[in-house]
């Protein structure tokens, strides 16, 4: 029984209530809600923190409330949204690889996305991108690339990076021809899009994302639990009554659908499935798969760089870049860490 569980029975059925992740989740859906305080507060127009809680609460005037509740919150509710997607995703590819770099926007699958995306305005006149469900269509696409060429996921991670950075680069060079062919007025936008931004995005695509989740979490949930027992070798964990390759298929499914949705609607934000499994692995203990907590740490983090990028310069920056210039440091961390504890 893991060091962190508190037996429940009630008659014959008993559960392993996990005291420390719980506790872990509340500290970390406290820190989403300071997140988004501050986010809403956060103005980059010249909008005084009186203004912001007058827009809020729907007492101020009609721009300053259009502002807020209709432009700023739907921003906000759609970056924990794709930040929660995101962290899950990449911890259950993490943890199939058996390796921290193991993320979607390292093993091609984001890129995968965004070049369908990309490539479904060729030829068009506008400066939007793509319809958001065309991402999980190229997520699934890259996905299957990348397993065919490793021979399956298996607990060969080294071969899954590998072959996933080299397909990344060349999908991710056919996205740049792509994008190279079109007109600059639409270039600039697919290109904003396309290193991560959810500028513009609202509830039009806040709902059906949150409907994609509200499906695929529960599983990846569910695939968490089992995905504990492939830490030992496939015969352990048969032995204990694991299907390998049915929760491992499952498991690389959800990842890759979860990767998609996320792109499809925020471009491919990097650093988010790269750092909230691997924070939350460390808060809340290496006996489970912190796809909770990954989810949230993902949330809090892509709602605060976010509101980071609105704020920090007189132009706008894109969460994407946001999260990169964050994630150099960190990858330097992870790398570091892997060198002395000799893990990956």
């Amino acid at each position: 029984m893991p060091a962190d569980a508190v037996p429940l029975r009630a008659g014959t059925l008993s559960w392993l209530f996990p005291r420390r992740t719980a506790l872990v989740s509340l500290a970390l859906t406290a820190v989403i809600a300071v997140v988004v305080v501050l986010a809403t507060l956060a103005s980059s127009t010249g909008m005084s923190l009186t203004e912001s809680v007058r827009g809020l609460l729907g007492t101020g005037d009609f721009a300053t409330n259009m502002i807020v509740q209709d432009l700023r919150l739907p921003r906000i509710v759609v970056g924990l949204l794709v930040g929660a997607a995101l962290g899950i995703s990449g911890c259950l590819l993490q943890t199939l690889a058996g390796n921290r770099l193991a993320t979607p926007d390292v093993i091609g699958v984001n890129e995968g996305a965004t070049a369908v995306v990309v490539a479904s305005v060729v030829g068009s006149s506008t400066a939007m991108v793509g319809d958001w469900w065309l991402g999980p269509v190229g997520a699934v696409a890259a996905a299957v690339l990348v397993v065919f060429a490793a021979g399956g996921m298996g607990t060969r991670g080294y071969r899954v990076l590998v072959v996933g950075i080299g397909v990344s680069t060349v999908v991710g060079a056919v996205g740049d021809l792509v994008m190279s062919r079109q007109n600059q007025s639409s270039a600039g936008g697919i290109f904003l899009w396309s290193v991560g931004s959810l500028s513009g995005r609202d509830y039009g695509v806040a709902v059906p994302l949150l409907i994609c989740l509200a499906v695929l979490v529960p599983l990846a949930l569910a695939s968490g639990n089992r995905l504990g027992a492939l830490r030992f070798d496939d015969d352990t964990a048969s032995a204990l009554g694991v299907d390998v390759r049915l929760v491992r298929g499952v498991a690389l499914t959800l990842a890759v659908l979860l990767a998609g949705v996320a792109v499809g609607v925020g471009g491919p934000i990097s650093f988010v499935a790269l750092a909230a499994p691997v924070v939350a692995s460390r808060l809340c203990g290496p006996d489970r798969v912190p796809v909770a907590g990954s989810a949230l740490l993902g949330a809090a983090l892509t709602a605060g760089a976010d509101a980071l990028g609105r704020v920090v310069a007189p132009v706008e920056i894109p969460v994407g870049v946001v999260t990169s210039v964050l994630g150099g440091p960190f990858l330097l961390w992870v790398l570091f860490g892997k060198e002395k504890t000799g893990k990956a």
